[in-house]
């Protein structure tokens, strides 16, 4: 199953593929157009994310309206892998090799950029800002032509791991985290943070499989530990069953949970708002439920996008946040790269943004990257779910994941 999405201003017909001299060397690249490939999940057990490349297609829409970039019309290629590695290795092929792409942008899940970072960087083939956190998105030294967006997932945890001590100083964490590149850095983090006390605090790491049906056996071996603080790294589907399955148990840790998992729309909702009362996560961007941004100038440019390009999206999904967020920021990198679209120079400038405000992203965040920093965002703030929105509390808090 795969999906194509061609913007306006291409049109439906085929796209004249003469090249002038310049173009003629640069993958991608024609007169009239720059071809930027994906890969999303779509169907599967992490569908609940596929919102945010419908959300990428159409803020390149909104982009193409504009005029485009480099006098070039943006034709944005998006395939549905499932969430499955072998089918993201088969729609990434078939974008490079078939449909002569210049940059993969945005591919979702560590599981799935695991099975084709290496392909893509042998090949120069830059993929960028792609959609997971893993630490190891951010090396430039071993995979010059990948690069991270988000903050690094290890550097979450550590968050999670400082405030629970300084909350409870003889706390006793349970981890359970999706046995895979996303859910082992979390694990790894609490390692970070907590170094020769690890087993000391930690009596218990559980993990469990994509293609599980849930984690209950899971939450009851957790509870059973004696954890009085748990750390979930799970996605969108797993991470509601986990709310509701502690629920059910009448547990109630000092419950923090990953990032990725705190949309209200595919997550706290269907878990039931008041079973994830309490829960913390670090978050980098604006949460749309929350009435702290009814009057905010980014979150109000986000929500004129969405009434303009995506007027049936659920606006309390933190999907189309990210989608967004991420796309904008690629358009700062395509601005700086003028017309010189070649895959040298689209990387050039992905390791080259300053300071760089994004709309959607939390007061006092910015987007920084160099030839030896690979992860853009590095900063995080607490929140707590209330039972109707997230409440931010401290400060601005700046990771230490290794820049590679």
């Amino acid at each position: 199953m795969k999906r194509r999405t061609v913007l306006a201003g291409l049109g439906a017909a085929a796209v004249p593929l003469r090249m002038h001299s310049v173009a003629a060397a640069t993958p991608g690249v024609t007169e009239t157009e720059l071809r930027i490939g994906n890969t999303a999940a779509y169907s599967g057990p992490a569908s609940a994310y596929g919102v945010i490349a419908r959300t990428e297609a159409a803020v390149f829409k909104m982009i193409n309206e504009q005029g485009g970039v480099g006098g070039r019309k943006i034709n944005y290629l998006s395939y549905d892998d499932g969430y499955s590695p072998p089918k993201t290795v088969d729609m990434v092929r078939r974008l490079v090799e078939q449909d002569d792409v210049a940059f993969i942008f945005a591919t979702i899940g560590t599981p799935t950029n695991t099975a084709i970072a290496k392909y893509t960087n042998s090949k120069g083939v830059p993929l960028i800002f792609l959609g997971s956190g893993a630490n190891k998105w951010g090396d430039p030294k071993n995979a010059p032509w990948v690069m991270g967006w988000q903050p690094s997932y290890r550097t979450e945890a550590q968050i999670y791991t400082r405030y629970a001590l300084e909350q409870k100083p003889d706390c006793k964490i349970g981890v359970l985290y999706q046995n895979d590149d996303f859910g082992k850095d979390y694990p790894a983090g609490v390692k970070d943070a907590l170094g020769a006390d690890f087993d000391k605090h930690v009596v218990k790491v559980v993990s469990y499989e994509i293609t599980d049906a849930t984690i209950d056996s899971q939450a009851v071996a957790l509870q059973g530990s004696g954890a009085d603080v748990l750390i979930t790294a799970a996605t969108p589907k797993f991470a509601a069953q986990t709310i509701r399955k502690i629920a059910e148990l009448g547990w109630k840790p000092l419950h923090f949970m990953t990032n990725v998992s705190i949309s209200v729309g595919s997550v706290i909702a269907p878990a039931g708002k008041q079973n994830a009362l309490g829960m913390i996560t670090a978050r980098y961007l604006k949460d749309p439920t929350d009435p702290l941004w009814k009057n905010d100038p980014g979150m109000n440019e986000w929500r004129a996008f969405m009434a303009k390009y995506m007027p049936d999206a659920d606006l309390t999904d933190a999907g189309p946040v990210f989608g967004y967020g991420v796309t904008t920021c690629l358009w700062q990198v395509l601005k700086q790269c003028g017309t010189d679209f070649s895959r040298a120079n689209i990387m050039r400038q992905a390791a080259n943004l300053k300071d760089v405000e994004l709309a959607v992203l939390l007061p006092g965040i910015r987007v920084n990257t160099s030839p030896t920093n690979f992860h853009p965002i590095r900063q995080m703030q607490l929140s707590r779910w209330n039972g109707e929105s997230f409440d931010l509390f401290g400060k601005v808090l700046e990771g230490t994941a290794d820049m590679g």
